[in-house]
């Protein structure tokens, strides 16, 4: 029985952001390289039908959250607002099964 400290889980914020398939289908886009915003969109956008930019920057905001992904860079086009450059931040998840959840 949890005994309320299941909230400070280390696991929680891994299993919140890969719960979705589709986040799986952007950190192996990402790979070992960068992917623009845009370009994430294009490649989901060809993989799942009915995919919406706002629903391309959930999933990106989860995952940065999570500390999978990060900025890696932004890239300046027409004069708007820069677009950014994601990277994997990690391609491993370590969890010490033996340290004190806080």
């Amino acid at each position: 029985m949890c005994d309320g400290g299941c909230n400070n889980n280390p696991l929680r914020k891994y299993i919140q952001a890969l719960h979705c398939p589709t986040r799986w289908d952007i950190i192996r886009f990402i790979g070992k390289g960068k992917k623009s915003t845009k370009e994430i969109h294009g490649f989901l956008s060809k993989r799942e039908e009915g995919v919406t930019q706002s629903g391309v920057y959930y999933h990106l905001s989860e995952l940065k959250a999570a500390g999978i992904i990060e900025v890696a860079e932004y890239k300046e086009e027409g004069g708007g607002a820069p677009e950014k450059v994601w990277k994997l931040r990690t391609s491993k998840i370590e969890i010490d099964l033996l340290e004190e959840w806080k």
